[in-house]
């Protein structure tokens, strides 16, 4: 069943509540360092203090540690669905993810000290987007998911950001991780710049809504309808997935080649064409490249032309996420441009 709304705020607003009727629970658990829609309901659900305001938010929304395997406490150099890995140490054995099975431990700690018995919910981006494209272990979910359904919980997949091909292999973020949602939020790309967004859901869950009134003005209005169908067929009659899986492929190994070669690029790291870029002082510490000398980076590559995010808790990772239609060209204008943005920096510190 599917509830057409206007934004990704709406749209995991309307997920939390349709939880919290389904389930008659009230308690959703979110990851640090996510970010849900800046609703005075959602804002409970992000956890980046930039985003927060002074008003009373977040009753009811509890946060579990980021399984952060480039950051974190804990994390390897063959942890994520990436074709780049992080440059830390592993241990692991065949078969065994040693940083896995710690965050699944503080999971389960956040169940056990933070919320009650039975909850509403868990609420997840597959690949977190405002935070810099942070990526999980890949059986993190997996094993999430089914901690929060033994607790009655309901699992939501936030798909604003990693939906409709942009990670490459799968059309939907959470087919990379081997689940089944029980609640999918879509926005951005479903109207590609047109305000259009959905909750996707099955009718049981459905159901839950209908015992009283609920409408949306504005939401699936005709025009709107037609910006969404027309951007599907847009993404299959252009390969626009294959594309975002071949080219976002070739800028992760290529971004990579400058992370061997600068000691500020902490971490590359990504699918298609949802990438981040950490800078950091020194790979060692992995402390965060101080704001202005990112903004300098930054301000040096919209001079050449090459117009990039930035995201993460202290802003210091490089957001990619381009037009899924770009060309291995457009990424090697974009590449150099950045690496000669890198070079200049490490002019201005000589």
């Amino acid at each position: 069943v599917v509830y057409l709304t206007n934004s990704g705020s709406e749209a995991n607003d309307l997920a939390m509540f349709m939880a919290r009727l389904y389930t008659r629970n009230f308690d959703i658990i979110s990851f640090r360092g996510a970010y849900h829609g800046g609703s005075p309901y959602t804002l409970g659900l992000t956890s980046i203090g930039l985003y927060k305001h002074g008003v009373a938010n977040g009753f009811g929304c509890s946060t579990t540690m980021l399984p952060d395997v480039f950051r974190g406490p804990w994390g390897g150099s063959n942890c994520r669905d990436s074709p780049v890995q992080t440059v830390r140490k592993c241990s692991c054995s065949e078969g065994v993810c040693q940083a896995n099975d710690q965050y699944i431990e503080q999971f389960q700690d956040t169940l056990n000290t933070s919320v009650p018995k039975a909850i509403a919910g868990f609420i997840a981006e597959p690949i977190q987007g405002v935070n810099g494209a942070v990526q999980y272990p890949r059986n993190f979910l997996k094993e999430a998911y089914q901690l929060v359904r033994e607790r009655g919980g309901v699992c939501i997949s936030d798909e604003v950001q990693t939906g409709f091909g942009r990670t490459g292999s799968h059309f939907w973020g959470f087919q990379t991780h081997d689940v089944v949602p029980d609640i999918v939020t879509l926005a951005k790309g479903i109207g590609n710049g047109f305000p259009m967004a959905a909750v996707v859901t099955t009718k049981e869950i459905a159901s839950s809504l209908a015992q009283n009134l609920h409408f949306n003005t504005f939401g699936g209005s005709p025009l709107a309808c037609v910006v969404g169908a027309a951007v599907l067929d847009a993404i299959e009659e252009d390969g626009l997935q294959k594309n975002s899986d071949n080219v976002g492929t070739y800028m992760l190994l290529e971004l990579a080649k400058l992370r061997d070669k600068f000691e500020i690029v902490g971490d590359v790291r990504g699918k298609g064409l949802m990438i981040g870029v950490e800078m950091v002082t020194d790979k060692d510490s992995r402390q965060p490249l101080p704001a202005e000398e990112i903004s300098q980076i930054w301000e040096d590559c919209k001079d050449m032309g090459v117009l990039i995010g930035r995201g993460g808790l202290y802003g210091q990772t490089f957001r990619i996420k381009p037009p899924m239609c770009i060309t291995k060209k457009d990424v090697d204008f974009a590449v150099e441009a950045f690496h000669t943005a890198l070079q200049r920096h490490a002019e201005r510190a000589a």
